[in-house]
């Protein structure tokens, strides 16, 4: 065909990538190549961006061997596309190696590095990076600063998020044509524990769209108290008319599951069946659970049987709800069949076996779980693990057992753990292994006077009448306090 040319194939490739079509972009490149029609910077570039949305590495590796076998591996325009490519798949070090190379810089390659660290969690290196690229006088635009928010998830990222807010404001990126990064300001905020300043920042956005919504919604419900708070902006995106998706529902549902409001689950579920015909896995896994959790059985296990791309998740939810609720056998039977099914357990999994085996007073079968998650699935147990093991073999008489595990544990043993133990040489009157508890639990929790309750009342089961004065006297010496214990419910209206 005529004008098939250079100018041709990489229009058309250009198209298709702006327009989100990645594979057919790869596809117009590899006829350009079988035409013998010469590619230049521009169609390696767009090439390579396809690749990297793809995350398909060893095509973009095919890719930069044309683009240096033909002379253009040292254009800019490449070489920027490279480190973004090579640091969006998880190879830090070969786009590191690109990026030192390079003799010029540009913004887009400086984003593929902060962004590279910051996907794969290198929080420190991508501020570095950042620094760097500041002293070179390169301005950031919003990707640098969204890649930047994305990395800072715990609280003592906090002050960086801070920092990093000035820079939205000094640059004018909260003028509302940037609705994105102001959710991952939201965002941010709320996964460092400053939800007053997560919420502050939602409130003043002069636009807000479902992400926004959805993003402050899931910031409240990481809150201890703020369920409540969560409740009400969904409906006010509910009475505002904004199409709801799936993200923001299956939010809702795991707010619900959480929070253990039936009522306000099964509206949210009927907000999906008019939202669709058929739900997805993801929908589907958020109703196993807030079923499940909720203690409705019969409901999640209908949920469950209904879904047919069931993965981990789905068989972890249902097998968690009937440990919840103390059914043994069915945990143990689901587990079995989950097996046979040849779906690998995870942690969480093994948590709702443990839970259901302590419930159950099965040490036995509770020591072949926990062998089972080491040395069959090389899975390491976690604190609530070794916690809910610990207490098992505590309550059922195995006190000095449960000492020995948590002396074998490679982990800090926590005062949960403890606190274990304290209860079981409660119920089995063991003077001497109650006060290696407590003397532990001083160090963990020296803040909870319910220790000295416990460890009062050992000694007088024993008719150790002045130990048991003195510890009682202990907890108004040093001025402790109960903490008062206080319950919530969830109602949308």
């Amino acid at each position: 065909m005529a004008g098939r040319d250079s100018f041709y194939f990489t229009a058309l490739l250009s198209r298709y990538s702006r327009k989100g079509l990645f594979k057919d972009a790869l596809m117009v490149f590899h006829e350009m190549h079988r035409s013998g029609v010469k590619a230049n910077e521009f169609t390696y570039g767009s090439t390579l961006m396809s690749c990297t949305k793809l995350k398909y590495l060893g095509s973009g590796k095919q890719v930069q061997g044309c683009a240096q076998k033909n002379g253009f591996i040292g254009n800019l325009f490449v070489q920027s596309a490279l480190v973004d490519l090579h640091s969006k798949c998880g190879f830090i070090e070969d786009a590191s190696y690109i990026f030192e190379a390079m003799s010029l810089r540009d913004l887009i390659s400086w984003n593929g590095m902060i962004g590279g660290y910051a996907v794969k969690g290198f929080v420190d290196e991508s501020f570095k990076k950042f620094q760097s690229m500041l002293r070179e006088g390169v301005s950031p635009d919003h990707f640098t600063l969204g890649s930047l928010l994305g990395s800072c998830n715990q609280s003592l990222h906090l002050s960086r998020v801070c920092q990093l807010h000035a820079f939205v404001l000094q640059l004018g990126f909260d003028s509302g044509s940037h609705v994105r990064l102001g959710a991952q300001l939201v965002d941010a905020y709320a996964k460092c524990g400053n939800l007053t300043s997560s919420s502050h920042v939602f409130k003043t956005m002069p636009q807000k769209d479902l992400l926004s919504y959805t993003t402050m919604i899931n910031g409240y419900a990481r809150g201890a108290n703020n369920g409540r708070d969560a409740v009400n902006l969904f409906v006010t995106v509910h009475q505002s008319g904004i199409v709801m998706d799936d993200v923001l529902l299956c939010s809702m549902l795991n707010i619900c599951a959480n929070g253990v409001s039936l009522s306000l689950g099964r509206q949210i579920h009927t907000m999906v069946l008019k939202l669709h015909a058929g739900y997805d896995v993801a929908t589907s896994n958020s109703l196993i659970d807030m079923y499940a959790k909720c203690g409705e059985l019969d409901e999640a296990n209908r949920a469950f049987d209904e879904l047919e791309g069931k993965n981990i998740i789905s068989w972890s939810s249902l097998i968690g709800g009937y440990a919840q609720h103390g059914c043994g056998s069915k945990v143990i039977e689901t587990f079995k069949v989950m097996e046979d099914k040849g779906f690998v357990p995870n942690h969480i999994t093994f948590l709702s076996l443990l839970l259901a085996c302590n419930q159950n007073g099965l040490v036995t079968d509770g020591l072949e779980c926990l062998n089972s998650m080491i040395n069959k699935y090389g899975i390491a147990p976690r604190e609530k693990h070794y916690s809910c093991m610990v207490d098992l073999l505590g309550r059922c008489g195995h006190v000095e057992e449960a000492i020995q595990l948590i002396d074998k544990m490679n982990i800090e043993p926590s005062p949960s753990m403890w606190s274990a133990i304290l209860r079981a040489c409660s119920v089995y009157n063991n003077v001497s292994l109650g006060e290696v508890a407590v003397n532990q639990l001083f160090q963990l929790d020296p803040g909870n006077c319910s220790y000295y309750v416990v460890l009062s009342g050992i000694y007088a089961a024993a008719g150790l009448w002045d130990p048991a004065w003195i510890t009682r006297r202990l907890i108004k010496v040093r001025n402790l306090k109960k903490i008062p214990g206080c319950s919530s419910s969830l109602v949308m209206e």
